[in-house]
């Protein structure tokens, strides 16, 4: 995929699926805004790394989950990059406990961060790219969003509500030549997936066809083709990567 001459900001992007976006990305000629919340140092590093490889890359930290440090890193992103061409919104949080023991906080901060927080993403970058009248926007959703998970109704029911968006803004930006679309990752072993993936890793690893867990660099790949103009016909799709995950019942 050539993305040569185009411009990405990719949230959550200092490790797991968000760095590989981000390198992948870059490696297919896109300038690369490396987004993080805390971990600034990891975020700079990867930067560091793009810029060596011969890329354009520059950190931005902000909460997503509030408008206004949304509205101001968008500012930053446009006086470095002077347009937005890529959005992915990959940056999310899990407090995973049954419904009976979670507290408000814990859905409230999965809400806020992974619905709100793309919601938030997906105004400020549209903004630009309606005048533009070109975009393509890429929000990572999950497999547990149309089968659901135990302990998870806040994680879930944010990512459902990622994909309901997604067809929403399809509908409303298609004109503007804006392609919006969810990817769906199933069993991809990161540093935020780990410690719930271990809970029953043979288990998981036995239901999937292709009898393996998934790479962060696979969805890379993914997301870096609906962001070429190879995929300029698919939007308001949610695009399964999950190796088979859900295919088998027994």
């Amino acid at each position: 995929m050539n993305l040569k001459g185009k411009t990405a900001l990719v949230t959550g992007s200092s490790r797991g699926i968000g760095r590989a976006i981000a390198l992948k990305l870059a490696s297919c000629g896109a300038a690369v805004g490396v987004h993080c919340v805390s971990k600034v140092e990891l975020a700079q590093k990867l930067c560091e790394e793009i810029n060596a490889a011969g890329g354009k890359a520059f950190a931005f930290a902000a909460d997503i989950s509030d408008s206004s440090k949304v509205d101001e890193m968008m500012d930053c992103f446009i006086e470095k990059f002077e347009k937005i061409d890529i959005l992915v919104n990959n940056a999310g949080v899990v407090s995973d406990c049954p419904l009976a023991g979670m507290q408000d906080e814990s859905w409230k901060r999965v809400i806020d961060v992974n619905l709100t927080g793309t919601f938030n993403m997906c105004r400020a970058a549209a903004r630009h790219m309606m005048i533009k009248r070109y975009g393509r926007i890429i929000n990572l959703s999950s497999f547990i969003a149309s089968r659901g998970g135990r302990g998870q109704s806040n994680y879930a029911s944010s990512k459902a509500g990622i994909e309901a968006l997604t067809r929403s803004l399809a509908i409303e930006l298609g004109s503007r030549g804006i392609t919006v679309n969810s990817v769906c990752p199933g069993a991809v072993e990161t540093d935020m997936s780990r410690e719930s993936i271990d809970r029953s890793r043979e288990r998981i690893v036995s239901i999937i066809p292709l009898k393996r867990l998934g790479a962060p660099e696979e969805v890379a790949s993914l997301v870096a083709f609906l962001a070429s103009d190879e995929a300029a016909y698919i939007t308001g799709e949610s695009v399964a990567i999950t190796g088979g995950l859900g295919l088998l019942s027994w």
